[in-house]
């Protein structure tokens, strides 16, 4: 089943999904099977897993340690796909892999699609790669069944927006705000202007992310996007608190 079709199924049962995010590695690989499996209790529709890299330039400071960190306890691009199968064929949510382009053009974009689509994978995030320069890899991803997941920011023209709207596959990522993932995002209209001109050019599902992280930023954007993308808050909660509080974190945020 593709993205798109699997979220269209999923909003049969709730009116508003939530995608997660996993730092591979960091702080460790069992430390990512216990977060997946609290997300997976807690009813978490999706997971992006980070392929740790050196210059993470969509990532705020947390995030920016976490793959610093994982990369210096040795992670590699091998372990992180291992570690993509066993979470894909371990749980009921889709897996994406989200990771910057230069782990796709060190591998050649044929074998990446490959990869991701073996460790069972339903796309790809890449923030740094333009779409200018992603047609070859976007038409190796449509022969293989995999969604290269676009983001739409805020700074987006329409004439933009209307490019990257006929790019999009399986759904689309919304940037909330300016800037990097991380700091707390005051949803308010312009976070549902940016939506609805995302609407406006494609027919995807929209994710809205960076700085979502709390039960109000859920129901403020129940009814107007598909799904509520949740990182750095929940990567705070378990440095924090550990196993026990993101427990308790999901549980409030899906109530």
């Amino acid at each position: 089943m593709g993205l798109q079709a699997y979220i269209a199924e999923r909003k049969e049962q709730k009116d508003l999904l939530v995608m997660a995010h996993v730092v591979c590695g960091y702080p460790s690989f069992e430390d990512n099977m216990q977060e997946l499996e609290i997300m997976a209790e807690a009813g978490v529709d999706l997971v992006e897993l980070q392929f740790p890299f050196s210059e993470p330039s969509a990532d705020g400071p947390l995030f920016v340690k976490a793959n610093e960190q994982s990369l210096k306890s040795g992670t590699t691009v091998d372990q992180c796909f291992e570690f993509m199968a066993k979470a894909s064929a371990k749980f009921p949510f889709k897996v994406l892999m989200m990771g910057y382009y230069n782990t796709a053009f060190r591998m050649g974009e044929a074998t990446f699609v490959e990869r991701v689509k073996e460790a069972g994978g339903v796309g790809y995030i890449l923030p740094d790669l333009p779409i200018e320069e992603s047609a070859n890899l976007h038409a190796l991803s449509e022969k293989a069944g995999i969604d290269p997941i676009i983001l739409m920011t805020p700074t987006s023209s329409d004439k933009r927006l209307e490019k990257l709207g006929q790019a999009s596959r399986g759904m689309v990522y919304a940037v909330a705000r300016k800037g990097v993932t991380g700091s707390k995002t005051n949803l308010g209209d312009d976070v549902i202007s940016l939506i609805n001109r995302c609407r406006k050019h494609t027919d995807v599902p929209i994710g809205v992310g960076f700085g979502i992280g709390s039960k109000a930023d859920m129901d403020f954007l129940r009814g107007e996007a598909d799904l509520a993308i949740v990182g750095t808050a929940a990567l705070q909660i378990w440095e924090d608190a550990g196993s026990e509080g993101l427990k308790a974190f999901f549980k409030e945020l899906l109530s």
